[in-house]
């Protein structure tokens, strides 16, 4: 990982052994000469499951510097997605709220709803 950390394309396949249950991020960008890749989604290993960034995300420094930055914009873009789904757990069937969102803010917004 961190000989190819200048190459996000050949980190993404380490990206189950660093991520659990992280298949890989979706990236926009050939990431080819001084470009640098920009992840947009990470991808579920376990199912099916994509969810998409709050914000676009650019692979830039180091590896170590641009995997904690994954991690700031997961734990980010779950909140915003926790919010949204909140407010539409309210205002929406039931039956459509419970398959909308990814399954692991589904499941904390039904035990907040539920207590």
């Amino acid at each position: 990982i961190l000989s190819n950390g200048n190459n996000p394309q050949k980190v993404m396949k380490h990206m189950p052994k660093v991520f659990q249950a992280i298949n890989q991020l979706d990236l926009e960008g050939e990431g080819g000469g001084e470009e640098r890749p920009v992840a947009i989604a990470m991808d579920s290993c376990v199912g099916q499951e994509y969810v998409k960034f709050s914000q676009p995300l650019k692979l830039l420094g180091k590896v170590e510097v641009y995997l904690q930055m994954v991690i700031d914009t997961m734990r980010s873009s779950l909140q915003d997605i926790s919010k949204k789904s909140l407010e539409n757990q309210k205002s929406m069937d039931r039956e459509e709220w419970l398959k909308m969102d990814p399954s692991q803010v589904t499941m904390l917004m039904n035990l907040i709803y539920w207590c």
